[in-house]
């Protein structure tokens, strides 16, 4: 029996297998979400009217989920996890309950908000458990299952929203998850009662906090102001204000304008996040309003994106060292780009529906490429002062970054509209200008190690 077969045994054996099972379960359960929303909410968009706040349904959670980070990093370094991972637990809940009873659209991107505060707490939460309750051996057991636990819902998850929408209804989608998180939250109470009682850390400083909260407000205000009638458009660029204020102190300097080496790093990623989430956000609806595409067929992307995605990261992992940072990170920005050219041509010419899934397959290849080199690429050019501010600057630069290209791209799809252009095509070349974006900053990822 080899060491790794051991380590594998004891991940699972009889002192930690309950809370490895709980947190699998949980981080599953954020991932299926994700993939299973996206597979019904042209369904959900239709049936309560609110065609038009589709995308603040996706950029909700993504922009109330960088203030859940923030505040339950802080919460759970003053005072353990407990208490800041029953409020993520209770928030997820509650927002899933309140999205499945909601009688508008409006009131269901309420209830996406909540989703979000509770799962990116949920996020970090996870994360800050798995240091205290495993041995540094059987860490990297524990983020591997986490890896899969995002992919797996991709194989299935599309199918079985589709089939629950088709069999119960959509609302069921939302509603059923509660069950198994409460299921979820029990299997990992035993490792939280012997948890010992928090030392106390650093206070994360409220100005922090402060800007999460200005930034994702400013997110959401700028696709509900942007795609609203007459004057009160022109307070969207207040909006965009806000944004660009908050993440001047959220990001290190030089993040906005991709200054070479890790600001560009920062750049990238949040740029990869932006156009990619365009293409998964619409490819699903596009195929189903376009060409009529059932939300089991149209779902298939995903499964297909999620596949791409892993594969590529693997393939990327073997190479190592042998592919660069920065070769790696401009691969992504090359296929993304090509793959949202190829969905655009698709959706402007009508051609074969295939090809737009295709196209979309492409980009997850680039994503699973080139996304995990920006964690590492961080790494290496942060110290022991930085390496805090610029983890969570890059994750805040992956959930803005998405978050404000769909809130864009909600604007542009509602403009569109209005003036009888075609929103899908629209809503493409948004993201082909983001991808663009994206390679352009990838090339001036090169970072050098501090002290070098």
């Amino acid at each position: 029996m080899t060491q790794t077969d051991v380590h594998r045994q004891r991940l699972l054996g009889p002192g930690y297998a309950a809370t490895t099972v709980g947190l699998f379960t949980l981080c599953a359960l954020v991932a299926f979400e994700a993939t299973a929303v996206t597979t019904i909410m042209p369904t959900v968009a239709d049936r309560l009217d609110g065609v038009r706040l589709y995308a603040a349904s996706f950029s909700a959670p993504l922009a109330s989920g960088v203030v859940g980070m923030v505040a339950a990093g802080a919460w759970a370094d003053r005072r353990g996890p407990r208490v800041p991972l029953a409020a993520a637990l209770v928030l997820f809940s509650l927002g899933l309950v309140v999205c499945g009873l909601a009688p508008s659209m409006e009131v269901l991107v309420g209830g996406r908000v909540l989703q979000g505060l509770g799962g990116g707490a949920l996020t970090v939460c996870l994360y800050v458990l798995v240091g205290l309750v495993y041995p540094a051996v059987l860490q990297p057991g524990v983020f591997a299952s986490f890896a899969a636990a995002w992919v797996l819902p991709s194989l299935f998850g599309p199918a079985l929203a589709a089939f629950v929408a088709g069999a119960v209804g959509w609302r069921w989608v939302f509603l059923g998850v509660v069950g198994l998180v409460a299921l979820a939250a029990a299997l990992i109470a035993s490792s939280l009662r012997h948890l010992a009682p928090a030392a106390g850390g650093e206070p994360t400083p409220p100005a922090r906090i402060g800007w999460a909260v200005v930034a994702a407000v400013s997110v959401l205000a700028l696709e509900l102001l942007g795609s609203a009638h007459g004057a009160v458009t022109a307070l969207a660029v207040l909006a965009v204000g806000g944004v660009v204020v908050a993440l001047r102190r959220l990001l290190p300097r030089g993040s906005l304008v991709a200054r070479a080496g890790l600001p560009a790093v920062i750049a990238t990623r949040g740029l990869l996040s932006g156009g990619f989430f365009c293409i998964e956000a619409y490819i699903v609806f596009v195929l189903q309003d376009r060409w009529g595409l059932s939300a089991g067929v149209s779902g298939l992307t995903l499964t297909g994106v999620g596949v791409a995605w892993a594969s590529a990261s693997q393939a990327q992992a073997r190479l190592g060292v042998r592919v660069g940072h920065r070769t790696a990170m401009s691969v992504a920005g090359v296929l993304l780009v090509a793959g949202v050219v190829v969905v655009l041509a698709v959706v402007a010419t009508r051609a074969h529906p295939a090809l737009a899934m295709a196209g979309a397959v492409v980009a997850g290849c680039g994503m699973g490429f080139g996304f995990p080199r920006t964690g590492v690429a961080m790494l290496e050019a942060s110290t022991d002062r930085d390496r805090g501010f610029n983890s969570s600057a890059l994750s805040v630069a992956d959930s803005l970054g998405a978050a404000l290209a769909l809130s864009a791209s909600g604007v542009a799809f509602a403009s569109a509209h209005r003036t009888g252009w075609d929103p899908f095509v629209t809503v493409f070349v948004l993201a082909t200008a983001i991808a663009v974006a994206a390679a352009l900053a990838a090339r001036r990822t090169a970072v050098t190690a501090p002290g070098e």
